[in-house]
């Protein structure tokens, strides 16, 4: 019979891994963790805790700093695997899941499932030829070499990428391999796991290529398993069913979504809401059940396709991705920084980067500032601010945080609202600034209200309805009372300043302190 180790790709919700895999050893399988090394210490010891007890339970040696694209994920995996396959010499297969996935059929079925075809199950396109790639980069991601992160150091990233551009600096792929491409998330035999494990110790050269190619996940183990394995013995699919949006992200599964997903024809399922406890429980369970039956229909994706090309109220079966996330989720704390000098809070955020890993952005809903693609709706301000929580949500997974910063300007009232309003957790840091009159002839100019050759009686008329006008939104702030407000003033008491940092930021003190005293944050 069939006995599986899963490699579980993780860094968060230690509980639910922790749930996750005393579930899945229950029926005597196997479970092999790596726990991403930038993930809490917290977290990682109350893993290790729970299930170095569990002879079925292994995790990696080596634990990776991970980052979307990078070779990080590869190598992460492949510590995992190799961990699994050392301990677990009774594993016949080896499936690839993330912390977000969960079963949709029973251990019986999967078991009864991999047993009925010697086979693996992953998919594996052909690069070029295929279409599997719609948008970015294509070809490039093979044949220049990407040392750095798009995401963590994007100028870096595309410096170095147009700087082979430019010089022809366009290397050649490995001779004997056909190029492969498809989902990360497969299911291997045990002889085609210790097969790829013995090529790449003897094929430094493939390794070498591959740690610098972009989005090496979606290439490495579908390229090698296709050199390796005769084509009759795989089968161009994974077991893990998952869809995604109009943005190309993957959609989510909520509580409502139970009967849909056991009718699909997949094992696994991919991503579970963090807020669908119902469905979550309902999974769980059905991992343990025995004699039961599984009509397969399999029409996720048509249905999914249908209704989302209508649109609809509620959430049953396919939501709109902007109905569905609709909240950035209770688990998450949004910072909201409201000033009216962009500049002072961009070098507060600045400065708070340099001491914290907390995500901070400058004002993206009132200025095209770069951002990752997001598969289009960061395009356009209109786009950022039709569909600002589900901006927000996906740059909360894009960062992998629970706690982001957010410039926002004071004039923005209804984006406040709208953040506070949201189930996740809104803290909001005002800070007054003065205005000179130079600073407000300058924003006059910024927002059409007088131009270079504005003769300077006219300005003189304007400025008291600016100065008012400035006045009025912040007064429109205070009094909507919001909770969780706090108030820094330039000029203002040191103490009061570093309370106030403290409080909306939830930033150690001592570090509060440190960015109150810099005086050339407020500087014009």
């Amino acid at each position: 019979m069939a006995r599986i180790a899963f490699i579980l790709l993780t860094h968060k919700d230690p509980e639910g891994i922790i749930a996750q895999a005393e579930r899945l050893t229950a029926t005597g399988d196997y479970v092999a963790i790596h726990f991403d090394a930038r993930a809490k210490p917290a977290h990682y010891a109350m893993l290790r805790e729970a299930l170095d007890g569990n002879p079925n339970v292994t995790f990696a040696k080596k634990r990776i700093k991970c980052g979307w694209g990078a070779w990080s994920l590869v190598a992460a995996t492949l510590e995992a695997v190799r961990a699994a396959e050392q301990d677990f010499p009774r594993a016949t297969h080896f499936y690839m899941l993330s912390g977000d996935c969960m079963q949709i059929k029973s251990a019986e079925y999967a078991h009864r499932f991999l047993d009925a075809e010697e086979v693996d199950y992953i998919e594996s396109f052909d690069f070029h030829s295929s279409g599997w790639i719609k948008t970015g980069m294509k070809e490039d991601r093979l044949i220049y070499r990407h040392w750095f992160n798009e995401r963590t150091q994007p100028k870096r990233f595309y410096f170095t990428y147009e700087m082979q551009k430019r010089f022809n600096l366009a290397r050649e792929v490995p001779s004997d391999l056909q190029m492969m491409i498809g989902s990360q998330w497969w299911c291997l035999r045990r002889r085609t796991i210790e097969w790829v494990l013995d090529f790449i110790k003897d094929r430094p050269d493939v390794m070498r290529f591959f740690r610098t190619t972009w989005i090496p996940d979606e290439t490495f183990f579908q390229t090698i398993v296709r050199h390796l394995v005769p084509e009759n013995e795989i089968r161009t699919r994974t077991l893990t069913f998952l869809m995604f949006t109009d943005y190309g992200m993957p959609a989510n599964f909520y509580n409502d979504h139970y009967d849909l997903l056991l009718s699909q024809d997949y094992l696994f399922a991919r991503k579970i809401s963090p807020e669908a406890t119902e469905l979550k429980d309902r999974l769980g369970a059905l991992w343990h059940e025995e004699g039961k039956d599984f009509a397969i229909s399999n029409e996720g994706r048509e249905l999914h396709r249908f209704l989302t090309a209508r649109g609809r109220i509620g959430r049953r079966f396919a939501p709109r991705f902007w109905e569905a996330e609709a909240t950035l989720g209770r688990e998450r704390t949004l910072i909201l920084v409201i000033c009216k000098k962009w500049h002072v809070a961009k070098r507060l955020l600045a400065e708070l980067r340099k001491r914290s890993h907390v995500p901070a952005l400058d004002y993206v809903f009132n200025e095209m500032g770069p951002l990752p693609d997001l598969g289009g709706i960061e395009t356009n301000q209109e786009k950022r601010n039709r569909h600002r929580r589900a901006l927000m949500r996906m740059l909360f997974d894009y960062h992998k945080a629970d706690r982001m910063v957010l410039c926002v300007d004071p004039a923005s009232l209804p984006v406040i609202k709208d953040f506070v309003s949201d189930r996740c957790q809104t803290r909001l840091l005002e800070i007054e600034c003065h205005f000179s009159d130079d600073y407000l002839a300058g924003h006059a100019q910024r927002v059409g209200l007088a131009g270079e050759n504005t003769p300077p009686h006219v300005l003189e008329k304007v400025l008291p309805t600016i100065r008012a006008d400035l006045a009025h939104e912040s007064e429109q702030i205070r009094d909507a009372e919001f909770e969780n407000y706090a108030l820094m003033r330039e000029g203002g008491d040191l103490e009061d300043n570093s309370r106030a940092l403290t409080h909306a930021l939830d930033i150690p003190s001592d570090m509060a302190q440190e960015l109150a005293e810099l005086d050339y944050i407020f500087r014009d």
